[in-house]
């Protein structure tokens, strides 16, 4: 079998948890089968059983680049590119709305079934016009028009799969959930206080952690608000960056430097660190917060739990799938989220909740312990990439079954 797998993100340029997806899903695949790589970017990599093969817009550079109509445009002359980059495959599986376009002309060209997994969905991000401006509703048609020509689709979650059906009417036999997973052999407990010293962080006090990109659906302005309500001898570890837009990295700023006027110990680290180093802050850290306003899955969560860290997340898309309340950590009720300023409708509610199982957990290690060995296990047990290839190549065999059988 010849796999071609599109994607925007793959390494060294990853920024999110879909990234990271492709990164360990290509790897167990090329055990598999042959695996063809198309991507945003320069990367050239060639090995037995992978080709890796970055795609660059091919339109003539403008004066008015940042205009997010232009960057629109480039996106769409990448996936022309990545169409004309992959002249064979068995089966074609696209990853987010950036590759979707491609995933659809290739499709039709060499007459192999499509295969899509369903990272997030841009009709559920109506913030993201900010970053795209009038460009996200044409994301949104691209997306619409892949769902209904896709011959599978992956969920990663079963709310996921809910959701999919629900926004875009596809038929409910042609989703499947697999999750998504981690590497448990490099995300264990790991210990460096010398990198906690580099970014001011005290070993000896114990520290909540966040791990993610600044945009509205990670919910980090809900946890700078909910940091009020955080017992006054904690830390408090933001690990942010890659903000969607110039006004939310402002935004997020502002928050931040008030909260510091409040309380000691707030830490900003203004950037998307290696996951070598992520993985020492998971392990150090008291607790992990997700404070999610919108998630698909949460691999963050996956990946704090396999260093032995108690989680504290929001009861919302996937994280309920990974998180087992009072087990491996706390889930927060979420009320309705407001779609026009994607913040809860009781949002002061919400805040204190967090708050409070946080400060459980901060004042009591023996408990967080219990919960951190408990939470790898979970991920031991049901989240290793191995088997969810495993199960994605199945998957891949049965779309190219069906497909044949229809054309026959």
């Amino acid at each position: 079998m010849k796999i071609a797998l599109f994607t925007n993100e793959f390494p060294p340029n990853i920024y999110g948890g879909a990234g990271v997806h492709i990164d360990f899903l290509s790897q167990e695949l090329a055990k598999l089968a042959q695996v063809e790589v198309r991507c945003f970017g320069d990367q050239n990599v060639d090995t037995d059983s992978m080709q890796v093969r970055g795609i660059n817009s091919s339109l003539i550079k403008m004066v008015d680049d940042a205009n997010p109509h232009i960057k629109m445009f480039h996106n769409l002359s990448r996936n022309v590119e990545m169409s004309q980059a992959t002249p064979e495959a068995d089966v074609i599986h696209c990853h987010t709305w950036y590759t979707h376009l491609a995933g659809i002309m290739t499709r039709e060209l060499l007459q192999s079934p499509l295969i899509l997994t369903t990272h997030s969905l841009e009709t559920h991000r109506p913030w993201k016009v900010e970053q795209l401006g009038n460009g996200y509703f044409l994301s949104r048609w691209i997306e619409n028009s892949a769902y209904n020509a896709a011959d599978g689709i992956i969920a990663v979650s079963q709310q996921m799969k809910e959701d999919v059906i629900e926004a875009y009417g596809v038929n409910p036999e042609k989703v499947t959930v697999i999750h998504n997973g981690i590497d448990p052999e490099f995300y264990i407990p790991t210990f460096d206080n010398d990198l906690l010293l580099e970014y001011g962080i005290d070993p000896n006090i114990a520290f909540v952690l966040f791990v993610g990109r600044i945009t509205r659906q990670k919910g980090i302005s809900q946890l700078i608000a909910a940091a009020k309500y955080f017992n006054k001898d904690c830390q408090i570890v933001l690990c942010a960056g890659a903000p969607d837009t110039k006004e939310i990295a402002e935004e997020t700023e502002a928050l931040i430097a008030d909260l510091k006027k409040e309380r000691e110990g707030v830490i900003l680290i203004s950037e998307m660190l290696p996951r070598e180093k992520i993985k020492v802050l998971y392990s150090h850290a008291r607790v992990f917060a997700c404070p999610s306003l919108y998630e698909p899955f949460g691999i963050i969560n996956l990946e704090a739990m396999a260093c032995e860290t108690a989680v504290v997340g929001s009861h919302v898309g996937g994280i309920p799938e990974i998180i087992v309340e009072g087990e491996s950590g706390y889930l927060i009720p979420l009320e309705s989220v407001s779609r026009t300023d994607f913040n809860p409708l009781n949002p002061e509610a919400f805040q204190k909740a967090f708050a409070a199982k946080t400060n459980i957990l901060l004042e009591d290690e023996s408990l967080a312990t219990q919960m951190g060995k408990a939470g790898r296990e979970r991920v031991l047990k049901i989240f290793s990439w191995e088997s969810i290839a495993k199960t994605t190549y199945d998957y891949y065999q049965k779309v190219i079954d069906g497909f044949v059988k229809e054309k026959a």
